[in-house]
């Protein structure tokens, strides 16, 4: 995010310039859940030279306690100080690491490893991949004790401002605290539903996004705190409202031009982009038990609340999962509308790009787009379309992707297991329960 690339003698010098106290080494378990380890300023040369471990079996579907130490390689160019500290009792800065193994080979079951391979795919192939989120979350009250509740601090919907907007002073600080940060911020407004906001800000290339997205969810959730408010990416917190989404814009860049726009195209796309639109809806299904990858986010992906179930792709129309913005020439951009804002953004975009690969590769035609309102369209009309449905729940993405070589090996075997291995847990906890609405609708009844 730093305006200019970072070199390990710049981080040296600007944590001598600005007095830096800690720095902060980060990087995400499988499920994108964020961790660090803090060191002083006197260990940042071990910390360069990539001399810092950890124990590796303690963090989510990492190694086993046998083989559990674990390198961090910290990357200058994501060096940056966080804001919100008080800096009259200590700076703290931070850098997003790769794991590396004992014998200085990447580790296989970082999920940086995972995108920066599938990027590496996409370069020896001569394209450079952009990706553009756009972020959504809720503000919620918290009790007197700090702990999050469901009920919001305003009754706002789309686009609404103060004093209807009871979150714009936080959503401000936010987007105030990221740009400090480096981020270049697009666009920031109230969502549809109460509570309901979204900041965007600018593309960027894949691996920058990715790590852009998870500090993006950090100064969220650290701001809202600061107004005594709880932020979630939670996607679908509230019943009968619209869920949160991470629509992510993409584009290929080859030799400098964006190889998805062709003039002389009726729609303006290359037959790159018809490709990889191609490869996307192939591999949607599959996909979707990393795009959306709680239980919870399947409760979003339901007719009626905006958010795409069905297959398919238009020119404008914002119904199907894939979207063609308007934008022209270098903004030519395919945008998909199903992952939400819990995914882990190494692992969803890396499965993204191999599938938009896959396409290019394959020559995989998308179909002709629907241009009409898909949720208005008869079964009929939807089977003669050939337009298929997204899973339902979390198990029938987890089937799908246990189907699919192409996402399988994007992950690799090492991550591909022990996401299931997860995941599968996660989905038995949940069956495994008696829950509320149970109790309320059949407790009388029977």
């Amino acid at each position: 995010m730093s305006k200019e690339k970072l070199t390990a003698e710049d981080v040296k010098k600007i944590i001598a310039e600005k007095q830096v106290d800690f720095i902060r080494l980060q990087f995400v378990d499988i499920t994108g859940r964020m961790k660090n380890v803090a060191i002083t300023a006197e260990e940042i040369d071990k910390a360069l030279n990539g001399e810092m471990m950890f124990d590796g079996s303690s963090i989510e579907g990492f190694v086993r306690i046998e083989e559990s130490d674990m390198y961090l390689r910290p990357n200058p160019e994501t060096f940056v100080i966080m804001p919100w500290f008080d800096k009259q009792e200590h700076t703290v800065a931070r850098m997003i690491c790769d794991i590396y193994k004992p014998d200085g080979t990447p580790f296989e079951g970082d999920p940086r490893y995972i995108l920066k391979s599938a990027i590496d795919e996409a370069r020896q192939m001569g394209f450079e991949f952009n990706l553009g989120p756009e972020c959504e979350f809720f503000l919620f009250n918290a009790d007197e004790n700090g702990n999050p509740t469901t009920a919001t601090n305003d009754e706002a919907s789309y686009f609404d401002l103060a004093p209807i907007d009871n979150g714009e002073a936080a959503r401000i600080a936010m987007v105030k605290t990221l740009m400090n940060m480096g981020f270049k911020i697009e666009a920031a407004h109230h969502e549809n539903a109460p509570g309901q906001h979204e900041i965007d800000f600018k593309y960027s290339d894949a691996l920058s996004a990715a790590d852009n997205i998870i500090t993006f969810k950090l100064v969220v959730k650290i701001i809202a705190k600061k107004y005594g408010l709880h932020a979630t990416f939670m996607p679908k917190p509230i019943n009968n409202e619209c869920g949160s989404g991470m629509h992510c814009n993409m584009s290929l860049f080859k030799d400098g031009k964006n190889a998805f726009y062709d003039p002389n195209d009726k729609n303006g796309l290359s037959q790159i982009a018809y490709y990889y639109i191609g490869g996307i809806l192939k591999h949607a299904k599959s996909m979707t038990a990393l795009t959306n990858p709680i239980v919870n986010s399947y409760k979003r992906l339901i007719p009626g609340f905006e958010a795409p179930v069905y297959i398919a792709w238009s020119t404008g129309n914002r119904s199907p999962l894939v979207r063609i913005p308007s934008a022209r020439g270098v903004g030519t951009r395919i945008e998909l509308r199903h992952p939400d804002p819990s995914c882990n953004p190494y692992l969803a975009i890396a499965a993204m790009l191999r599938a938009g690969l896959d396409g290019i590769k394959n020559k995989i035609e998308p179909g002709e787009p629907i241009e009409k309102n898909i949720f208005r369209m008869s079964d009929d009309d939807l089977n003669e379309s050939h337009v298929e449905k997204l899973p339902a729940n979390l198990y029938e993405a987890l089937v799908e992707m246990s189907k699919d070589e192409i996402i399988k090996n994007a992950l690799g075997k090492h991550v591909y297991n022990n996401y299931m291995k997860a995941k599968n847990l996660e989905w038995k906890e949940y069956t495994n329960l008696v829950h509320p609405w149970e109790i309320s609708k059949y407790i009388k009844m029977y």
